[in-house]
């Protein structure tokens, strides 16, 4: 045999003889690495207590793909949402972070849960304070500050993220703690940061009937849509856009205040800014009396922010009764700009479609 095939026939026998080791030198790296992957996913996804923005006391839940920060040291407030790699979609008054204890309502920025009608007394409460927290279950938690003893409600924010993606579901409860009855409404009020369109969906259009003998019921010489202007409502600004599929709304540094209240069953809003869509969701019971003749969504801008309202029906709490108004969030990024009305209605629209409470 030639010196050159004896070496390689010892070679391949060495060989051979370590493919055992081999393999199951592999096979652990290869566990190793899986177990470092799930270990780092896992670590992504988390209820913990962080500073925030000047505030000592706050909660931050992950999940890998967003977070939320709940403040702790003032009232529940919702102060930030955003996707893992984007920015808060919600509105920061920079002069007002950090701070606690004020003797009136500060609007802080956030999301933030009032009863309506709107007054000038407990709408304003003044929410300062600091907020008592509890964990439910993974990335759900209980928000609960202490009762406005002066008009005798408990208000709580239940709060969860889902494991994944960016849907949150925000449940908000005023509870009567006083002796005597009161009616009011849970309001859900987003304050949406600057420089974003609000994209408001509309019913289908419809076609007049024409004869009555054309119609197959009296409900289509009916109304279907309902909105409420306040005195400082102008529908020339130009903010404004009433299209046939949408009512769009511009926030706009250079404009004060302008408000439209609707009856909306088309169950979500969205508010695109920056290339992100925020979308909240939210019921209309049909038969049953809504704030401000009849609104179960209301949005607000001015110069520095542009607010997302939703309203639970009116009720009458007697003592000890508590009533539940609950919102559905979502965050989609990667949507561009939103300066084109056209574009900002094809890809937002279809977005916003109904998919049930």
């Amino acid at each position: 045999m030639r010196p050159e095939l004896r070496t390689s026939r010892i070679s391949a026998v060495l060989f051979l003889g370590m493919v055992p080791g081999l393999v199951a030198c592999l096979l652990l790296a290869r566990t190793n690495a899986a177990d470092a992957a799930e270990a780092k996913g896992k670590g992504k996804t988390a209820v913990e207590k962080v500073e925030y923005r000047g505030w000592k006391q706050n909660l931050r839940l992950s999940n890998g793909d967003a977070e939320l920060i709940a403040t702790l040291d003032v009232g529940p407030r919702i102060i930030s949402y955003r996707l893992a790699d984007g920015v808060n979609v919600f509105k920061e008054y920079e002069d007002q972070l950090g701070k606690a204890g004020e003797s009136e309502w500060m609007i802080r920025g956030g999301h933030r849960l009032w009863a309506g009608p709107e007054d000038t007394t407990r709408t304003y409460a003044a929410d300062n304070g600091p907020v008592a927290s509890q964990e439910l279950g993974p990335l759900h938690v209980l928000l609960t500050p202490a009762p406005e003893t002066q008009y005798g409600l408990q208000k709580e924010i239940d709060l969860q993220l889902a494991p994944s993606g960016s849907g949150v579901t925000v449940t908000h409860r005023i509870k009567n703690v006083g002796k005597a009855p009161t009616d009011l409404a849970a309001w859900g009020l987003s304050v949406m940061a600057p420089g974003g369109v609000e994209i408001i969906p509309l019913p289908p259009k419809k076609p007049h009937p024409g004869s009555p003998k054309n119609a197959k019921s009296p409900a289509e010489f009916l109304a279907n849509q309902l909105y409420v202007a306040w005195p400082y409502t102008d529908f020339q600004d130009p903010r404004w856009s009433f299209g046939t599929q949408a009512i769009t709304l511009r926030q706009d540094a250079k404009q004060g205040p302008t408000k439209l209240g609707l009856a909306h069953s088309m169950e979500a809003v969205g508010y695109l800014n920056g290339g992100t869509l925020f979308v909240k969701r939210f019921g209309l019971e049909p038969g049953k009396a809504y704030p401000d003749h009849g609104c179960n969504f209301e949005t607000f801008t001015n110069e520095d922010m542009l607010e997302c309202e939703s309203l639970g029906p009116l009720v009458h709490l007697a003592p000890g009764q508590t009533v539940e108004h609950v919102e559905r969030w979502e965050l989609i990024g990667g949507l561009g700009d939103a300066d084109d009305e056209a574009a900002v209605l094809k890809h937002v629209l279809p977005k916003l479609a109904p998919k049930g409470m």
